[in-house]
């Protein structure tokens, strides 16, 4: 096992992932920007050292400051968590150059699945059903226009190195594609700089179900169960649960068995999360695949018992797989993401927590990465933290999440607190009759 291991993150899943180091009875180190001197990642870690300023660019992806931490501080392993280094190809390099552990699979796999467009043709090589659509970036707006013909409209304009859907841009029909096609390409290049976009096939109101994978050095593939992540607004997920309520026994199966095929394929080592576009027929096509921890892990972890953080650093390690035989869905969780920010616009809205207060019980878990007194700065993602809930089953889930919701204490900031309150109590999410737009639909009515 490690003998020392630094968390190049920070918030929530830097806390995550300290807590799951220290199971294992190993030292951590943190790192942290001037904006994050007191964000209690530094004070649950052994050690801390200063990264840089608060922008992350001078900070958390300064890739050779942070080697260079780990070696003087005698580190033999980096988890970089989710975001910011978690799937750069060249930080995972550079980690082995070193001499370090990079927690997570190969750089060649990260590469792979990083280019959206070279995952799909991947992905089709091994029988994967993949979404309609290009296997090349386009060249042009003639090039553009040519292939939305041959899908067929609506399409979706995707960056092809990018991720958490920035940037997508759906197109109803051939004269809002030249728009479309100019924007997508600024986000692309500003947000990942690679301009490079491809067209896919658009479903109107399809659902977002996901395949956790676990694989090791030995070649052992498990999967984890699915996720529903269809409660999102600008491709962004804001409310996640495990099991779906639309997938049965026969096409859980048929998912995983799917997932697991398509990581094996890669000689997948480390947890990766395999995403898939559902139709109201429950036909499902591969969008992309995530190789690292994913935010929404939790409810997995809460309807398996597997630890995923802990089993993501023994593999690492080269143990093999600790996952039970014939292991089985337990319950049902649901996690809502809480954020600063502001309820009628939805644009973060930075401030102080003056008070932080999270009802405490059984089926109750809260990942957070603030406590009183902290200063939410507009130099990062607005998240305060992740509330998961878990239940016999969905109703009582349901009836434990708008419990806790509603005795939450949080003071100084704006939040979505109430946001997540209407989706939970609204009848067609607890009917499980929702789609990717169910948000977007329910926030147009003004509910």
């Amino acid at each position: 096992m490690f003998k020392k291991l630094l968390v190049a993150n920070r918030g929530e899943i830097a806390v995550r992932v300290i807590k799951g180091a220290k199971k294992l009875d190993i030292p951590v180190v943190a790192i942290y920007s001037e904006a994050d001197a007191q964000a209690p990642h530094v004070g649950l870690a052994d050690e801390a050292f200063l990264i840089g300023p608060p922008p992350v660019a001078q900070s958390y992806l300064q890739m050779d400051k942070i080697i260079e931490i780990a070696r003087e501080s005698g580190v033999d392993a980096i988890h970089p968590g989710y975001g910011l280094l978690s799937e750069n190809a060249q930080f995972a390099r550079k980690c082995a150059e070193a001499g370090i552990a990079f927690i997570g699979p190969s750089p060649e796999v990260i590469t792979a699945m990083g280019d959206k467009v070279q995952a799909r043709e991947t992905m089709k090589k091994v029988g994967v059903p993949v979404v309609p659509g290009m296997e090349r970036p386009v060249t042009g707006l003639e090039d553009a226009l040519a292939a939305a013909e041959e899908i067929g409209y609506p399409v979706l304009l995707k960056a092809a190195a990018g991720g958490g859907g920035i940037g997508m841009q759906a197109v109803q029909q051939a004269d809002e594609l030249a728009r479309a096609l100019q924007l997508c390409q600024g986000r692309a290049q500003a947000y990942f700089g690679d301009n490079s976009v491809y067209l896919e096939k658009y479903f109107a109101e399809p659902r977002h179900i996901e395949i956790q994978v676990l694989g090791d050095t030995q070649g052992n593939v498990v999967h984890l169960f699915e996720r529903e992540c269809s409660i999102q607004r600008r491709h962004q997920k804001v409310i996640e649960e495990a099991p779906s309520p639309f997938v049965d026994p026969e096409m859980r199966a048929r998912m995983g068995e799917v997932a697991v095929k398509a990581a094996k394929s890669l000689g997948y080592v480390g947890a990766g999360t395999m995403e898939f576009l559902v139709d109201r027929n429950k036909n499902f096509y591969f969008l992309e695949m995530n190789t690292r921890l994913q935010v929404e892990h939790p409810v997995t972890e809460m309807i398996s018992g597997v630890d995923l953080v802990v089993e993501q650093i023994r593999i690492a390690a080269g143990e093999s797989l600790n996952i039970p035989a014939g292991l089985s869905i337990r319950g049902h969780a649901i996690e809502g993401r809480i954020y600063a920010e502001d309820p009628q616009t939805l644009m973060p809205a930075p401030g102080p927590v003056n008070s932080l207060e999270v009802p405490e019980g059984e089926g109750i878990r809260f990942d957070c990465g603030v406590t009183a007194g902290y200063q939410v700065t507009p130099f990062y993602d607005p998240m305060i933290g992740k509330l998961v809930v878990w239940g016999e089953d969905r109703d009582q889930a349901i009836r434990r999440m708008l419990d806790v919701l509603g005795r939450i204490k949080l003071g100084g900031l704006k939040n979505n607190i109430p946001l997540l309150q209407s989706v939970i109590s609204n009848e067609q999410f607890q009917r499980g009759e929702f789609s990717t737009v169910f948000l977007t639909k329910l926030l147009e009515r003004g509910n």
